[in-house]
């Protein structure tokens, strides 16, 4: 009889905790893991390419599979397995953040075209993922311009319909 008296109380108190714990899957540690809505979310690999690591998958990243694999990428971030690449690592300014270089096919022709990015300063062509970090002087205009900020949301959607007209 005392050992049901005992596992009531801690029953009631896992159900009770146990959507909150869930909840932290999104967002630990700073990082904001997204949702599983991508087409490649729980195979047990990470397929944002916002991480890099060993917990990766081996087949090529999509920018749909950005902030769309939380529970993979967080399963192996929590393992070590996986770290935030440090072109998405941003702390807080403009001195934190890794603006690359001007190496990309549309650098320096006045419109941001770096996916990390969000606002009216940023190319209305589509987004590539090869252009990260690759229009370093564009954009680092744009955000003192005020023209672009941090992307804080998913990039998905933009990635087909980049307007900001």
């Amino acid at each position: 009889m005392k050992n049901r008296v005992l596992i009531a109380p801690l029953l009631a108190f896992a159900m009770m905790t146990t959507p909150a714990m869930t909840a932290h899957a999104e967002s630990w540690d700073g990082v904001n893991f997204g949702d599983d809505a991508g087409d490649f979310a729980n195979d047990g690999e990470c397929d944002d390419l916002r991480f890099t690591g060993e917990g990766m998958t081996e087949t090529p990243l999509l920018p749909d599979d950005i902030f769309r694999d939380a529970s993979d990428c967080h399963t192996a971030y929590l393992s070590g397995t996986v770290t935030l690449a440090p072109m998405f690592i941003r702390l807080s300014g403009e001195a934190e953040i890794v603006w690359g270089d001007d190496s990309g096919d549309f650098a320096r022709d006045g419109e941001c075209d770096d996916l990390r990015f969000e606002g009216p300063g940023l190319t209305e062509t589509p987004l590539l993922t090869d252009d990260i970090g690759h229009d370093a002087t564009d954009c680092r205009m744009a955000y003192k311009k005020g023209e672009i900020s941090w992307r804080m949301g998913a990039i998905a959607p933009l990635l087909t319909a980049a307007n900001y007209a």
